[in-house]
C-alpha cells in the first residue's frame, strides 16, 4: 500500500511562484507515473502533470512553460513548480501515483493511489 501527502500549497498572488510537495511512502516499487491534478469550486478535476519513470512529462496546455513536475527518487518526493500563477490556477491540487500514466480519470480513480490534497489560492 501506497500513502502520498501534499504539502506546500497556500495563498499568493498572481505573478507569483509556489512549490508543492508529494512525499511518498509505502509500497512503491510498482509506481510508473507520478501526476498532480487539481478541482476548482464547480469544476471538473483535470490534470496538471504527469512523470514516468522513464523521465517523460506532459503538461496541461494551460500550464506548460509555467509549471515544472520533477522527483526525488532518493527521498521520494514529486515536486511541482509553478511560476507566473494566475488566478485561474486557483484550485485544490492532488498528488497521484499509478503503474501507469493514465490518459483516463476511471482508471486514475480505479488504480491510481491519492493524496488528500493542498489549497492554492492566489489572489489578483
Amino acid at each position: 500500500q501506497m500513502t502520498l501527502s501534499e504539502s506546500g500549497g497556500g495563498s499568493v498572488q498572481a505573478g507569483g511562484s509556489q512549490r508543492l510537495l508529494c512525499k511518498a511512502s509505502g509500497e512503491i516499487y510498482s509506481v510508473y507515473c507520478m501526476a498532480w491534478f487539481r478541482q476548482a469550486p464547480g469544476k471538473e478535476r483535470e490534470g496538471v502533470a504527469s512523470l514516468n519513470s522513464d523521465g517523460r512529462t506532459n503538461y496541461a496546455d494551460s500550464v506548460k512553460v509555467r509549471f515544472t513536475i520533477s522527483q526525488d527518487n532518493a527521498n521520494r518526493i514529486v515536486y511541482l513548480e509553478m511560476n507566473n500563477l494566475k488566478p485561474e490556477d486557483t484550485a485544490m491540487y492532488y498528488c497521484a501515483a499509478a503503474n501507469h500514466c493514465y490518459s483516463n480519470d476511471k482508471d486514475w480513480d480505479n488504480l491510481g493511489y491519492w493524496g488528500q490534497g493542498t489549497q492554492v489560492t492566489i489572489s489578483s
